[in-house]
């Protein structure tokens, strides 16, 4: 695992931090923000297509191989995603929907890959785009389908509450569906994947540096318990990494519902 150690004297270790989210140009003199999580981005998008590609390019009545893992992931984003939130529209949003789940997965996965080791979401703007791309779809759908004021009434009324009420009621729900739903959609994928590869290096760094660097036989024991540890939260980062990429996806289809139906 990637292991982040900064040595001020030749006996501190000091833990990682915002450093590892720091990156210097990719080709020296080149543009500030062709750097690696740009890069990583890139890759990110070739290994979906090529996924997607080598799954259904010539699909078979009988999947087999590489097509029964793409219909696999398929069939989980529709039965587990689409249909709840979405209904007999499922199959119109499915292409966006299995692209938005592949896409933060791979993402969240290059944090475990060796030598890449750095999850693409832990960049903010990343999940910016897409949240923002969902966003923007959302309120496309509330208006074509229902008008702007149709959408608007639609998002405030709630059976049974008083006239009176509304005055309350109404400004916060429009701050949840216009700003808060938009922030929060973004910032539990960010959250997740900056503090998980935080502690993943933090972990690596306590075992490389008790280990290898400053071995002894008081410090063996931590570095042992570093390793230990960066193995467990590897293995519990991939689950919140699947977990994640599932969250962000059915959060999605129920924006694109809200839209569709004219709803918060």
């Amino acid at each position: 695992m990637r292991s982040t150690i900064l040595i001020t004297s030749p006996d501190q270790w000091v833990a990682p931090g915002l450093e590892l989210f720091e990156f210097a140009p990719i080709i020296p003199g080149g543009p500030e923000w062709f750097s690696k999580p740009v890069l990583v981005a890139l890759l990110s998008s070739v290994v979906v297509i090529a996924l997607c590609w080598a799954a259904y390019a010539k699909p078979t009545i009988i999947p087999k191989g590489r097509q029964s893992i793409g219909e696999y992931a398929y069939f989980f984003v529709r039965d587990q995603i689409a249909r709840p939130n979405l209904g007999a529209d499922s199959d119109r949003w499915m292409g966006l929907l299995l692209s938005i789940f592949l896409t933060v997965l791979v993402w969240n996965l290059m944090g475990v890959i060796p030598f890449v080791q750095y999850p693409v979401a832990a960049t903010i703007g990343f999940p910016i785009v897409l949240a923002v791309t969902v966003y923007g779809v959302k309120i496309y759908l509330g208006v074509r389908h229902h008008g702007v004021r149709g959408y608007l009434r639609g998002i405030v009324h709630l059976p049974g509450l008083p006239g009176w009420a509304y005055g309350l009621y109404a400004p916060l729900i429009l701050a949840e569906v216009f700003l808060t739903s938009l922030f929060t959609h973004f910032t539990r994928l960010f959250a997740n994947m900056f503090a998980g590869h935080i502690l993943v290096a933090f972990f690596s760094s306590v075992g490389f540096w008790f280990l290898f660097e400053r071995l002894t036989v008081l410090g063996a024991g931590l570095g042992v318990l570093g390793v230990t540890m960066t193995v467990a939260m590897t293995a519990f980062e991939m689950f919140i990494m699947f977990l994640q990429a599932f969250l962000f996806a059915m959060l999605a289809a129920m924006f694109i519902a809200g839209g569709l139906r004219g709803e918060h």
